[in-house]
């Protein structure tokens, strides 16, 4: 730090020259974040100095809390739902297994049972929490194998968890078999909903994930993904008080006798632009932003279907999987010659796409010949590659 303070013009002269190296999501296909609504972002900046970590100080933003809860509850088919806005699905899977972790305090050597296609925020939780993280395989339409889950079972297993939107896949877990399954088993079930909690109400077609299932102990989603909220804006739900009393830590020097989060000091601001988003939008309006970006993921299916590319699963919601030889290469020549940014899956490996709000049809279009082309471009140095193959016996002497 410099020993006199620079100006505001000079300082603002450095943050515009840093923003300038942030990639604009009209090229990014990758992230499940989006721009923020316009409304969100103006409540975010009312409540800017609003600290969630002593909310004795800060009780109206408290009471926006309360209220954003009660909404997601709604959402999530339970009326009265016990919780806190978090950071994200990260810090709301750690929590929701640290309370399974001391409901369970009898149990000595842990554990739980995850699909192999879960979140890499569960390698944290093995680390943190020092539980065993048991991956049970999944089928070939990347959900888990209930009766692989069944048979990993014993009697150190303090809970199941499901995903409803995988990270890589978009793929919902049959939520329903695996409530049966906890149920049956007396063990807590906790789905990560972080990108599908505001995906899956709003799609036609019906799939059952959430507090609607009796077997589902706890939920994490997302308001700063498809929610249309700002950064950093998640949220853990339980379906019974008990849980959160599982997480109370004593605080005896702030207004309030006890808090139950991960972190302290929490963004009030966050708190203040989900409520306004979520207020603002009503389901009618996320109703609207699904189906539109549900419109731009099948048309960019059919695009790259009319260019020989086929899924490696169908979308069930705005994630498609480009099923694509050397994914690693042409997401690099994606990136070098046209700017687009696009993830891979581990398994199977593909091209990973993400259709958020951002998208438009023009990008869509536009992001389908730049596709074709590095299709051909990779076909053709295959080709070449083979050629040389067939032409040479590997020690520089023709066969």
């Amino acid at each position: 730090m410099q020993e006199h303070g620079q100006n505001w013009k000079d300082v603002k002269s450095s943050l515009i020259q840093a923003k300038s190296k942030d990639l604009p999501y009209e090229k990014v296909l990758s992230s499940m974040c989006t721009y923020p609504h316009p409304i969100a972002i103006e409540a975010h900046k009312m409540f800017i100095e609003s600290n969630m970590g002593d909310y004795g100080l800060f009780m109206g933003t408290y009471e926006l809390e309360q209220k954003v809860l009660a909404m997601l509850g709604d959402l999530l088919h339970n009326s009265h739902p016990y919780g806190y806005l978090t950071t994200g699905g990260t810090e709301s899977n750690i929590q929701a297994v640290r309370a399974m972790l001391n409901a369970c305090k009898s149990i000595r050597n842990p554990n739980i049972i995850v699909p192999a296609s879960v979140h890499f925020s569960f390698d944290k939780i093995a680390d943190i929490l020092k539980i065993n993280v048991l991956k049970a395989r999944v089928l070939s339409d990347l959900v888990v194998d209930t009766e692989h889950v069944i048979s990993l079972i014993d009697q150190n297993t303090v809970g199941l968890v499901g995903i409803a939107g995988s990270t890589e896949f978009g793929q919902v877990d049959p939520i329903s078999d695996l409530s049966k399954i906890a149920i049956d088993n007396s063990i807590f079930l906790h789905v990560d909903a972080a990108f599908g909690g505001f995906v899956l109400p709003f799609v036609s077609q019906h799939v059952p994930f959430d507090f609607s299932l009796p077997g589902v102990t706890s939920i994490a989603i997302d308001p700063h993904k498809m929610g249309m909220s700002t950064i950093p804006s998640g949220a853990l739900l339980f379906r019974e008080e008990k849980m959160m009393d599982f997480l109370r830590v004593d605080t005896p020097y702030l207004t309030i006798s006890s808090q139950f989060t991960l972190t302290g000091t929490r963004s009030g601001a966050s708190v203040a632009g989900t409520y306004a988003v979520m207020k603002h939008l009503g389901k009618e309006g996320y109703c609207q932003i699904v189906d539109r970006c549900m419109s731009l993921t099948h048309l960019l299916l059919n695009e790259v279907r009319n260019i020989g590319v086929n899924p490696v699963i169908d979308p069930v919601m705005n994630i498609i999987a480009l099923s694509v030889s050397q994914p690693k290469k042409i997401r690099k020549e994606l990136a070098t010659q046209f700017g687009w940014q696009v993830s891979i899956t581990k398994q199977p490996p593909s091209i990973r796409l993400v259709i958020m709000p951002h998208m438009t049809e023009a990008n869509i279009l536009a992001f389908s010949r730049d596709l074709k082309h590095v299709l051909e471009q990779v076909q053709f140095s295959e080709n070449n590659e083979s050629e040389k193959d067939r032409i040479f016996d590997g020690t520089g002497n023709m066969s």
